[in-house]
Protein backbone atom coordinates (compact mmCIF):
# COMPACT_ATOMS: atom_id res chain seq x y z
CA UNK A 1 0.00 0.00 0.00
CA UNK A 2 1.39 3.18 -1.69
CA UNK A 3 -0.79 5.68 0.49
CA UNK A 4 -3.29 5.57 3.76
CA UNK A 5 -6.46 7.22 2.16
CA UNK A 6 -6.96 7.37 -1.79
CA UNK A 7 -9.65 9.49 -3.13
CA UNK A 8 -11.94 9.19 -6.12
CA UNK A 9 -14.78 11.24 -7.21
CA UNK A 10 -17.21 10.91 -10.12
CA UNK A 11 -20.76 10.94 -11.23
CA UNK A 12 -21.34 7.39 -11.75
CA UNK A 13 -23.70 7.62 -13.85
CA UNK A 14 -24.18 4.80 -14.71
CA UNK A 15 -21.46 2.82 -13.16
CA UNK A 16 -19.10 1.07 -16.11
CA UNK A 17 -16.56 -1.05 -16.56
CA UNK A 18 -14.06 1.93 -16.96
CA UNK A 19 -15.04 3.45 -13.39
CA UNK A 20 -14.38 -0.64 -12.12
CA UNK A 21 -11.35 -0.14 -13.36
CA UNK A 22 -10.31 3.02 -11.81
CA UNK A 23 -11.46 2.13 -8.19
CA UNK A 24 -9.65 -1.24 -8.50
CA UNK A 25 -6.30 0.40 -9.65
CA UNK A 26 -7.10 3.00 -6.85
CA UNK A 27 -7.89 0.50 -4.50
CA UNK A 28 -4.53 -1.98 -5.10
CA UNK A 29 -2.45 1.20 -4.07
CA UNK A 30 -4.83 2.90 -0.80
CA UNK A 31 -4.94 0.56 2.67
CA UNK A 32 -8.78 2.59 2.04
CA UNK A 33 -10.44 4.38 -0.58
CA UNK A 34 -12.78 6.88 0.12
CA UNK A 35 -15.13 7.15 -3.34
CA UNK A 36 -18.06 10.12 -3.52
CA UNK A 37 -20.84 9.85 -5.68
CA UNK A 38 -22.98 13.03 -7.02
CA UNK A 39 -24.30 14.60 -9.61
CA UNK A 40 -26.19 18.01 -10.13
CA UNK A 41 -28.52 17.44 -11.46
CA UNK A 42 -29.09 14.33 -10.95
CA UNK A 43 -30.67 11.15 -12.75
CA UNK A 44 -34.30 11.27 -11.60
CA UNK A 45 -34.82 7.19 -12.38
CA UNK A 46 -31.65 6.53 -10.57
CA UNK A 47 -30.24 8.99 -8.45
CA UNK A 48 -26.78 9.10 -6.52
CA UNK A 49 -27.43 7.08 -3.53
CA UNK A 50 -28.74 4.63 -5.65
CA UNK A 51 -25.78 4.39 -8.07
CA UNK A 52 -24.08 4.44 -4.75
CA UNK A 53 -25.93 1.23 -3.53
CA UNK A 54 -25.20 -0.44 -6.65
CA UNK A 55 -21.05 0.10 -6.15
CA UNK A 56 -21.22 -0.86 -2.57
CA UNK A 57 -22.76 -4.51 -3.93
CA UNK A 58 -20.37 -4.89 -6.60
CA UNK A 59 -17.76 -4.53 -4.05
CA UNK A 60 -18.88 -6.09 -0.88
CA UNK A 61 -15.59 -8.20 -0.92
CA UNK A 62 -17.22 -11.21 0.28
CA UNK A 63 -16.10 -14.75 0.19
CA UNK A 64 -18.11 -16.99 2.85
CA UNK A 65 -16.12 -20.07 2.39
CA UNK A 66 -12.94 -18.48 3.90
CA UNK A 67 -14.45 -15.08 5.61
CA UNK A 68 -13.85 -11.59 4.33
CA UNK A 69 -11.06 -11.15 1.69
CA UNK A 70 -7.70 -10.75 3.40
CA UNK A 71 -6.32 -7.85 2.50
CA UNK A 72 -9.26 -6.34 0.90
CA UNK A 73 -8.94 -2.75 0.36
CA UNK A 74 -12.45 -1.23 2.09
CA UNK A 75 -14.08 1.00 -0.11
CA UNK A 76 -16.14 3.88 1.58
CA UNK A 77 -18.94 4.65 -0.73
CA UNK A 78 -20.80 8.21 -0.08
CA UNK A 79 -23.53 9.46 -1.93
CA UNK A 80 -23.83 13.06 -1.63
CA UNK A 81 -27.09 14.95 -2.65
CA UNK A 82 -29.11 18.51 -2.84
CA UNK A 83 -28.99 18.46 0.98
CA UNK A 84 -24.79 18.55 1.15
CA UNK A 85 -25.01 21.86 -1.18
CA UNK A 86 -23.38 20.03 -4.25
CA UNK A 87 -22.64 22.49 -7.18
CA UNK A 88 -24.21 22.67 -10.53
CA UNK A 89 -22.00 20.08 -12.90
CA UNK A 90 -21.66 23.59 -15.05
CA UNK A 91 -20.11 25.19 -12.39
CA UNK A 92 -16.17 26.05 -12.80
CA UNK A 93 -13.75 23.77 -11.42
CA UNK A 94 -12.39 26.01 -8.74
CA UNK A 95 -15.92 25.53 -6.87
CA UNK A 96 -16.08 21.66 -7.48
CA UNK A 97 -12.44 21.49 -5.88
CA UNK A 98 -13.23 23.81 -2.81
CA UNK A 99 -16.45 22.36 -2.53
CA UNK A 100 -15.73 18.83 -2.15
CA UNK A 101 -12.11 20.27 0.05
CA UNK A 102 -14.42 21.20 2.61
CA UNK A 103 -16.56 18.40 2.42
CA UNK A 104 -13.73 16.77 3.25
CA UNK A 105 -12.51 19.10 6.09
CA UNK A 106 -16.49 18.78 7.69
CA UNK A 107 -16.30 15.08 7.90
CA UNK A 108 -12.14 14.54 8.75
CA UNK A 109 -10.84 12.78 5.74
CA UNK A 110 -7.31 13.68 4.29
CA UNK A 111 -6.88 11.95 1.69
CA UNK A 112 -3.19 11.74 0.21
CA UNK A 113 -4.05 10.51 -3.48
CA UNK A 114 -6.48 11.63 -5.77
CA UNK A 115 -7.21 8.92 -8.61
CA UNK A 116 -9.35 10.11 -11.85
CA UNK A 117 -9.42 9.32 -15.47
CA UNK A 118 -10.57 13.05 -16.47
CA UNK A 119 -8.08 15.99 -17.33
CA UNK A 120 -9.97 18.00 -14.41
CA UNK A 121 -7.54 15.71 -11.73
CA UNK A 122 -4.68 17.10 -11.44
CA UNK A 123 -5.48 20.79 -10.39
CA UNK A 124 -8.48 18.90 -8.13
CA UNK A 125 -5.67 16.67 -6.57
CA UNK A 126 -3.05 19.93 -6.12
CA UNK A 127 -6.28 21.77 -4.44
CA UNK A 128 -6.40 19.46 -2.00
CA UNK A 129 -2.78 18.58 -1.24
CA UNK A 130 -2.66 15.71 -2.63
CA UNK A 131 -0.80 13.31 -5.11
CA UNK A 132 -2.68 12.46 -7.97
CA UNK A 133 -3.27 9.20 -10.37
CA UNK A 134 -4.16 8.62 -13.45
CA UNK A 135 -6.12 6.19 -14.84
CA UNK A 136 -6.49 5.42 -18.39
CA UNK A 137 -7.45 8.92 -19.38
CA UNK A 138 -7.16 8.34 -23.54
CA UNK A 139 -9.93 5.60 -22.54
CA UNK A 140 -7.48 2.84 -24.62
CA UNK A 141 -8.33 -0.09 -22.04
CA UNK A 142 -11.88 0.80 -21.78
CA UNK A 143 -13.01 2.78 -24.60
CA UNK A 144 -16.42 4.32 -23.57
CA UNK A 145 -18.08 6.70 -20.88
CA UNK A 146 -20.88 7.61 -18.84
CA UNK A 147 -21.82 10.27 -21.88
CA UNK A 148 -21.92 7.36 -24.43
CA UNK A 149 -23.86 5.04 -22.13
CA UNK A 150 -26.84 7.35 -20.92
CA UNK A 151 -26.75 7.62 -24.97
CA UNK A 152 -27.47 3.97 -25.51
CA UNK A 153 -29.61 3.03 -22.60
CA UNK A 154 -31.75 5.78 -23.43
CA UNK A 155 -31.80 4.32 -27.26
CA UNK A 156 -32.52 0.87 -26.22
CA UNK A 157 -35.51 -1.88 -25.27
CA UNK A 158 -33.73 -4.86 -23.71
CA UNK A 159 -30.58 -5.62 -25.72
CA UNK A 160 -27.99 -3.09 -26.12
CA UNK A 161 -25.33 -2.87 -28.19
CA UNK A 162 -21.72 -1.75 -27.63
CA UNK A 163 -20.64 0.48 -25.97
CA UNK A 164 -23.09 -0.73 -23.22
CA UNK A 165 -21.45 -4.03 -23.40
CA UNK A 166 -18.71 -2.15 -20.88
CA UNK A 167 -21.75 -2.04 -18.32
CA UNK A 168 -21.31 -4.83 -15.45
CA UNK A 169 -24.97 -7.25 -16.27
CA UNK A 170 -25.99 -6.50 -12.41
CA UNK A 171 -25.76 -2.45 -13.29
CA UNK A 172 -27.31 -2.73 -16.74
CA UNK A 173 -29.99 -5.03 -15.58
CA UNK A 174 -31.26 -1.97 -13.37
CA UNK A 175 -31.71 0.03 -16.56
CA UNK A 176 -34.20 -2.78 -17.82
CA UNK A 177 -30.88 -3.75 -20.36
CA UNK A 178 -29.02 -6.89 -21.04
CA UNK A 179 -25.32 -6.40 -22.28
CA UNK A 180 -25.06 -8.80 -25.45
CA UNK A 181 -23.01 -12.03 -25.17
CA UNK A 182 -20.97 -14.15 -27.45
CA UNK A 183 -23.03 -17.21 -26.55
CA UNK A 184 -26.25 -17.82 -26.16
CA UNK A 185 -28.11 -19.40 -22.67
CA UNK A 186 -30.12 -21.37 -22.31
CA UNK A 187 -31.50 -21.97 -18.36
CA UNK A 188 -32.76 -24.29 -16.67
CA UNK A 189 -35.55 -23.77 -13.86
CA UNK A 190 -37.43 -26.45 -11.20
CA UNK A 191 -38.55 -27.11 -7.94
CA UNK A 192 -36.48 -28.50 -5.37
CA UNK A 193 -35.52 -32.14 -6.42
CA UNK A 194 -36.34 -32.14 -9.86
CA UNK A 195 -33.30 -32.92 -12.20
CA UNK A 196 -32.07 -29.48 -12.89
CA UNK A 197 -28.24 -30.41 -11.53
CA UNK A 198 -28.47 -34.00 -13.14
CA UNK A 199 -29.82 -32.34 -16.33
CA UNK A 200 -27.31 -29.69 -16.62
CA UNK A 201 -24.50 -32.09 -16.39
CA UNK A 202 -25.91 -34.33 -19.25
CA UNK A 203 -26.41 -31.34 -21.24
CA UNK A 204 -23.08 -30.13 -20.78
CA UNK A 205 -21.85 -33.48 -22.05
CA UNK A 206 -24.03 -33.71 -24.76
CA UNK A 207 -23.54 -30.45 -26.21
CA UNK A 208 -20.16 -30.20 -25.30
CA UNK A 209 -19.86 -27.13 -23.56
CA UNK A 210 -19.87 -25.99 -20.14
CA UNK A 211 -22.97 -25.37 -17.62
CA UNK A 212 -23.17 -22.91 -14.13
CA UNK A 213 -23.88 -24.49 -11.40
CA UNK A 214 -26.73 -22.63 -8.75
CA UNK A 215 -24.61 -20.34 -6.90
CA UNK A 216 -27.42 -19.90 -4.54
CA UNK A 217 -27.50 -23.71 -3.64
CA UNK A 218 -23.04 -23.14 -2.94
CA UNK A 219 -23.69 -20.10 -0.58
CA UNK A 220 -26.45 -21.67 1.55
CA UNK A 221 -23.93 -24.85 1.99
CA UNK A 222 -21.08 -22.85 2.59
CA UNK A 223 -23.21 -20.74 5.80
CA UNK A 224 -24.33 -23.78 6.63
CA UNK A 225 -28.22 -23.15 5.83
CA UNK A 226 -28.17 -19.79 7.46
CA UNK A 227 -29.01 -16.96 4.48
CA UNK A 228 -28.94 -13.63 5.30
CA UNK A 229 -31.25 -11.51 3.59
CA UNK A 230 -29.13 -9.07 1.70
CA UNK A 231 -27.18 -13.03 0.30
CA UNK A 232 -29.94 -13.24 -2.18
CA UNK A 233 -28.91 -9.86 -3.98
CA UNK A 234 -25.28 -11.14 -4.15
CA UNK A 235 -26.80 -14.71 -5.19
CA UNK A 236 -28.26 -12.83 -8.22
CA UNK A 237 -25.09 -10.68 -8.84
CA UNK A 238 -23.14 -13.54 -8.15
CA UNK A 239 -24.85 -15.90 -10.51
CA UNK A 240 -24.21 -13.91 -13.54
CA UNK A 241 -21.07 -12.48 -13.33
CA UNK A 242 -20.20 -16.75 -12.83
CA UNK A 243 -22.15 -16.87 -16.26
CA UNK A 244 -20.09 -14.41 -17.82
CA UNK A 245 -17.12 -16.40 -16.75
CA UNK A 246 -18.33 -19.12 -18.03
CA UNK A 247 -19.00 -18.00 -21.71
CA UNK A 248 -14.91 -17.99 -22.18
CA UNK A 249 -15.03 -21.78 -22.32
CA UNK A 250 -18.77 -22.23 -23.33
CA UNK A 251 -18.71 -23.72 -27.21
CA UNK A 252 -22.44 -23.28 -29.19
CA UNK A 253 -24.72 -22.57 -25.80
CA UNK A 254 -23.85 -22.07 -22.24
CA UNK A 255 -26.08 -23.92 -19.74
CA UNK A 256 -27.31 -22.08 -16.56
CA UNK A 257 -28.39 -23.92 -13.57
CA UNK A 258 -31.35 -20.80 -12.55
CA UNK A 259 -31.96 -17.37 -12.84
CA UNK A 260 -32.15 -14.13 -11.05
CA UNK A 261 -36.24 -14.66 -11.13
CA UNK A 262 -35.84 -17.25 -9.01
CA UNK A 263 -33.58 -16.39 -6.78
CA UNK A 264 -35.97 -13.61 -6.17
CA UNK A 265 -38.80 -16.25 -5.98
CA UNK A 266 -36.52 -17.49 -2.89
CA UNK A 267 -35.78 -13.92 -1.64
CA UNK A 268 -39.69 -13.35 -1.07
CA UNK A 269 -40.51 -17.26 0.26
CA UNK A 270 -37.57 -16.87 2.93
CA UNK A 271 -37.74 -12.74 4.09
CA UNK A 272 -41.65 -11.97 2.34
CA UNK A 273 -39.80 -9.74 0.72
CA UNK A 274 -37.00 -8.58 -2.18
CA UNK A 275 -34.43 -5.68 -2.78
CA UNK A 276 -35.53 -3.60 -5.93
CA UNK A 277 -31.94 -4.31 -7.66
CA UNK A 278 -33.11 -8.17 -7.74
CA UNK A 279 -36.54 -7.95 -9.20
CA UNK A 280 -34.83 -5.59 -11.78
CA UNK A 281 -32.55 -8.66 -12.25
CA UNK A 282 -35.22 -10.82 -12.78
CA UNK A 283 -37.34 -8.78 -14.91
CA UNK A 284 -34.78 -8.48 -17.56
CA UNK A 285 -34.43 -12.92 -17.47
CA UNK A 286 -36.23 -13.02 -20.16
CA UNK A 287 -34.29 -11.19 -23.06
CA UNK A 288 -31.02 -12.25 -20.70
CA UNK A 289 -31.77 -16.53 -22.01
CA UNK A 290 -32.11 -17.78 -25.71
CA UNK A 291 -34.13 -20.60 -24.11
CA UNK A 292 -36.16 -21.33 -20.80
CA UNK A 293 -36.74 -25.29 -19.76
CA UNK A 294 -38.66 -26.01 -16.32
CA UNK A 295 -38.10 -29.43 -15.14
CA UNK A 296 -41.40 -31.15 -14.03
CA UNK A 297 -40.85 -32.39 -10.51
CA UNK A 298 -41.55 -36.00 -11.63
CA UNK A 299 -38.29 -37.58 -10.55
CA UNK A 300 -37.92 -39.21 -6.94
CA UNK A 301 -37.62 -36.76 -4.42
CA UNK A 302 -34.08 -36.84 -2.71
CA UNK A 303 -33.65 -35.25 0.38
CA UNK A 304 -29.82 -34.30 0.88
CA UNK A 305 -30.58 -32.76 4.32
CA UNK A 306 -30.43 -28.78 2.50
CA UNK A 307 -34.18 -29.06 0.93
CA UNK A 308 -37.17 -28.76 2.48
CA UNK A 309 -40.45 -31.04 2.02
CA UNK A 310 -41.22 -33.41 -0.59
CA UNK A 311 -44.84 -31.98 -0.41
CA UNK A 312 -43.42 -28.30 -1.29
CA UNK A 313 -42.17 -29.23 -4.76
CA UNK A 314 -45.46 -28.78 -6.24
CA UNK A 315 -46.38 -25.67 -4.53
CA UNK A 316 -42.94 -24.40 -5.64
CA UNK A 317 -43.23 -25.98 -9.61
CA UNK A 318 -46.85 -24.17 -9.86
CA UNK A 319 -44.87 -20.46 -8.27
CA UNK A 320 -41.92 -20.61 -10.73
CA UNK A 321 -44.51 -21.21 -13.76
CA UNK A 322 -46.39 -18.29 -12.31
CA UNK A 323 -43.63 -15.94 -12.39
CA UNK A 324 -42.32 -17.18 -15.85
CA UNK A 325 -46.20 -16.24 -17.22
CA UNK A 326 -46.29 -12.94 -15.38
CA UNK A 327 -42.71 -11.82 -16.41
CA UNK A 328 -43.32 -12.80 -20.18
CA UNK A 329 -40.87 -15.75 -20.38
CA UNK A 330 -41.63 -18.49 -23.17
CA UNK A 331 -40.69 -21.59 -21.14
CA UNK A 332 -40.79 -25.69 -22.56
CA UNK A 333 -41.93 -28.35 -19.99
CA UNK A 334 -39.08 -30.69 -19.74
CA UNK A 335 -40.18 -34.80 -18.60
CA UNK A 336 -39.23 -38.28 -18.74
CA UNK A 337 -36.00 -39.51 -18.10
CA UNK A 338 -32.74 -37.62 -18.13
CA UNK A 339 -31.90 -39.01 -21.44
CA UNK A 340 -35.45 -38.05 -22.73
CA UNK A 341 -35.16 -34.43 -21.72
CA UNK A 342 -32.20 -34.24 -23.04
CA UNK A 343 -33.68 -35.14 -26.43
CA UNK A 344 -36.48 -32.70 -25.65
CA UNK A 345 -33.80 -29.69 -24.93
CA UNK A 346 -31.92 -30.55 -28.20
CA UNK A 347 -35.43 -30.61 -30.22
CA UNK A 348 -35.86 -27.31 -29.30
CA UNK A 349 -32.63 -25.74 -30.08
CA UNK A 350 -32.82 -27.98 -33.20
Amino acid sequence: MNYSLGLVVGKFWPPHRGHQLLLETAAAQVAELLVLVYAQPDDPAHPAPERAAWLRELYRGDDFAQGPRSGATPLRIVALTAADGIPPDAAADEVHREFVHQWLARHGYQPQVVFSSEAYGPGFAQHLGAAHVLVDAARQQVPTSGTELRAALAAADTAIPPPAAYLHPFVAAQYGAVPPTPVPRLVLLGAESSGKTTLATALAEALGTVWVPEYGRTLHEQKNGALDYEDLLYIGRRQLELEDEATRQARGWLICDTNAATTALYSYYYFHRCEVALQRLAQVCRPRYAHTFVCLPTVPFADDGWRGPEMLRQFQHGAILMQCDMLGIPYTLLDGSVEERVAQVRAVLG
